[in-house]
């Protein structure tokens, strides 16, 4: 089964329709990693780079910031707002004294002044912990997720060096200089370049590099900027960022077979779920959930194919949507909800551009939606949701009541079958699509398998307890263990899967099949 269309699809565009909520989660217009990407790849021909390079520069233009969301439930606990603090990344050079203070003024924002200072005091303690490195393993695993997509080892090298700067003082500070990989050098003024000139056109660009020049930035590059500027940046909003970005992919195509395709899509998922300990492995339940059901419905082989892919892409729209929002454990308030019905929308956003997953943007954008006109983002109702949007919310509701919130805990199989029967009844959900979605889960067993990296059993439960943001203390309470044995426990499973983070190991997790603990386990399962 070919991808949508009956063609191979181009790895470039499931890049580039991430880099739009990128582009969200730090607060910036949609198109801004896409603008980058082409100031890059201009600067690539200014130097005459060769198309091997110039490919390298295209993909690592468009991933630079891919793992920067990993830790923004971190980032929202101790700083107020993710999404406001990665907003203010290019308002300073990379490593420099006023952004780390500018940091310091953030921590506890949006919360009363006792909180505040309690916050603080945490953070001095022992919350510093927890952003400590934070930088150096957003390298680290947009390098992961490079690989993860089979690209280049020049591709992976740049997107892990692309916070060092020209002078040394970068993150994590062991290269400099011309031991900066150029390709790196490259992306990374065209990165702040890119906002300079969104901001205060050229000039805005020729002011930051005669500020940091020799400092943050190659100065020969910024020397090339500087005398072909007109080349660099002509006609730039004059143009359709998006077509010119596909269409600029250096010749060395990188093209993808369904099978590819479906483990590209999978890989970014699993890193779209890192955005909160809350969803890790949600959109592999998903997806494995609504294919389930289409099989009970006995839809054809491409609407399988197409309902298990959307399951895998339908929360992409949460990178827009601060996680102040998201891992809140009590009620909403009205404007936090309006920017929760939006996720949905933005999803579409980023999937709608690409031919390949236009499709699947269709689905994802009804997800929401309610047969009673009560859903979001539109107020559909009835006929105006199509039959797969039906089974995707349906799957999605499901999988997300069998997972723990901030403000409840998972819910039993039966209980979360009920509730979605009540909706039936109440006129909210499609008969058809939520018992196929039953049927499809009413074989959940317990997974049995090997356990990885030599984990003991405990240190399994531990595992998952860490990856959904459960602190020592939490994690202590839950097993009925000492926090001085849940801390140990925690220390021995890093060091065996050579994870530094919570982050890190949750998706170590996810890729050994240990999140979600249940699997679909059905008759239907064994025809695939």
């Amino acid at each position: 089964m070919q991808p949508p269309g009956g063609e191979r699809v181009r790895l470039a565009e499931l890049v580039a329709a991430l880099s739009l909520g990128i582009d969200l989660g730090f607060g910036q217009p949609m198109e801004h990693v896409l603008r980058q990407c082409l100031i890059a790849l201009r600067l690539a021909a200014c130097l005459d780079l060769a198309e091997r390079d110039r490919a390298a520069v295209y993909y690592a233009a468009l991933l630079i910031n891919v793992g920067c969301h990993a830790d923004a439930h971190e980032q929202a606990k101790w700083f107020g707002d993710d999404i406001a603090l990665k907003e203010t990344k290019y308002d300073f050079p990379v490593s420099n004294a006023r952004a780390a203070l500018a940091s310091m003024r953030m921590i506890g924002a949006g919360s009363p002044p006792l909180h505040r200072f309690r916050v603080g005091l945490e953070f001095m303690l022992s919350g510093h912990r927890e952003v400590d490195g934070m930088i150096e393993q957003h390298a680290e695993l947009a390098r992961s997720l490079a690989e993860r997509l089979e690209l280049s080892e020049q591709v992976r090298d740049a997107v892990a060096t692309s916070y060092e700067r020209w002078d040394g003082k970068g993150f994590p500070g062991r290269v400099g200089g011309d031991d900066i990989p150029l390709t790196a050098r490259i992306v990374q003024l065209a990165e702040y370049a890119e906002v300079a000139h969104r901001v205060g056109g050229v000039p805005a660009v020729l002011e930051m590099l005669r500020l940091r020049a020799g400092r943050q930035f190659d100065p020969s590059l910024a020397a090339v900027v500087r005398t072909r500027s007109d080349e660099v940046f002509g006609v730039l909003d004059g143009v359709s960022t998006w077509d010119a970005v596909i269409a600029s992919e250096p010749s060395l195509t990188i093209t993808l077979t369904a099978p590819e395709f479906d483990s590209a899509l999978t890989a970014i998922a699993d890193f779209v779920d890192l955005k909160s300990p809350y969803t890790i492995g949600h959109a592999r339940a998903v997806s494995e959930l609504a294919g389930a059901a289409a099989e009970v419905l006995g839809l054809s082989a491409t609407e399988l194919d197409l309902l298990r892919r959307a399951g895998l892409v339908q929360g992409f729209g949460r990178l827009g949507v601060s996680n102040t929002i998201w891992d809140r454990p009590g009620p909403l308030g009205a404007g936090e909800w309006e920017r929760v019905r939006m996720h949905p929308y933005f999803a579409e956003r980023m999937l709608h551009q690409s031919v390949a997953l236009r499709p699947l943007a269709a689905i994802v954008v009804q997800q929401r939606e309610l047969l009673d006109g009560s859903g979001y983002p539109r107020g559909l109702t009835g006929g105006a949701i199509s039959r797969h949007a039906r089974v995707l919310g349906a799957a999605n509701a499901y999988a997300a009541m069998r997972e723990s919130r901030p403000h409840r805990p998972e819910l039993s199989p039966d209980r979360a079958a009920a509730e979605l029967r009540a909706d039936v009844a109440a006129g909210r959900r499609d008969t058809d699509a939520v018992e196929a979605v039953l049927e499809a889960a009413g074989h959940r067993v317990p997974r049995r398998r090997e356990r990885p990296a030599g984990l003991t059993a405990r240190e399994v439960e531990v595992l998952r307890l860490l990856a959904r943001g459960m602190t020592n203390k939490a994690i202590a309470q839950h097993l009925v263990i000492a926090p001085k044995t849940a801390s140990n426990h925690i220390e021995h499973i890093y060091a065996k899967i050579d994870a530094p983070n919570r982050a890190t190991a949750g998706l170590f997790a996810v890729h050994h099949g240990l999140l979600p603990e249940e699997e679909i386990a059905t008759a239907h399962a064994s025809r695939r």
